[in-house]
C-alpha cells in the first residue's frame, strides 16, 4: 500500500482512500451524529401526539395560568381571606390542572367564620383545550343548600391562553364568590 493513505485508510474501488477523504468522511459523520443528538425522537402517531398535547397544556398551565392565580392568591391573603393554589401539572396519570381555592373571611371578630371554600379550576380537556370550571359555595349561614357541583365558565385552545384571559376568569370567579357570601 502507498504511503499517502492514512492509518484508517483502506481500498475503495481498487484505489486508496487519502487522508483528505477520511477527514471529510469523519466531518460528515460527526455532523450527522450531532444533528441526530439534537433531534427528539418522534413518538408513534396517536398516543404520542396526545401525550405531546398533554405536556404542552401542562406547560401552559404552569407558565401562564399558575403565575396569575398566585398573584390573586397573594392579594386575597393580604385582604384577610383564605386562599391557596394547587398545581397538578406534573402528574403522569391524570390530566394537568391548576386551581385557586378561596374562602372569604370577615374582619369582624364577633362574626362566625362560616363561609365554605370555593374553587376555580383550569384543567386540560383533550377535545376542547383548557376548560375552566368553578365551584362557588355559599355560606351555610345564608340558608342556601350547598352543592358539590361546579359549572363550566369557559374553554379555550391551549395556544390561545393569555394572562389577560386568566385574569378575567379569575376576577369574575372572585366577584361571584363575594356576592354569594
Amino acid at each position: 500500500m502507498g504511503g499517502s493513505a492514512g492509518s484508517a485508510a483502506g481500498r475503495w474501488g481498487g484505489g486508496l482512500v487519502t487522508d483528505e477523504i477520511m477527514r471529510k468522511l469523519r466531518a460528515l459523520l460527526t455532523a450527522y451524529a450531532e444533528l441526530k443528538a439534537r433531534e427528539q425522537p418522534e413518538p408513534p402517531a396517536g398516543h404520542g401526539a396526545a401525550e405531546r398535547k398533554r405536556k404542552a397544556c401542562a406547560d401552559t398551565l404552569r407558565n401562564v395560568v399558575r403565575p396569575v392565580l398566585d398573584a390573586f392568591m397573594t392579594e386575597l391573603k393580604n385582604a384577610g381571606h383564605d386562599a391557596a393554589t394547587r398545581d397538578h401539572t406534573d402528574k403522569e396519570d391524570a390530566y394537568p390542572s391548576v386551581a385557586l381555592s378561596f374562602t372569604p373571611r370577615t374582619r369582624a371578630a364577633t362574626s362566625p367564620e362560616t363561609a365554605l371554600a370555593s374553587a376555580l379550576i383550569f384543567r386540560y380537556e383533550p377535545r376542547r383545550g383548557i376548560l375552566v370550571q368553578r365551584s362557588v359555595k355559599p355560606s351555610p349561614a345564608k340558608g342556601r343548600v350547598v352543592t358539590a357541583t361546579g359549572d363550566r365558565i369557559g374553554t379555550i385552545g391551549v395556544d390561545a391562553v393569555s394572562p389577560q384571559w386568566v385574569e378575567t376568569k379569575t376576577l369574575a370567579f372572585i366577584e361571584d364568590v363575594l356576592k354569594t357570601n
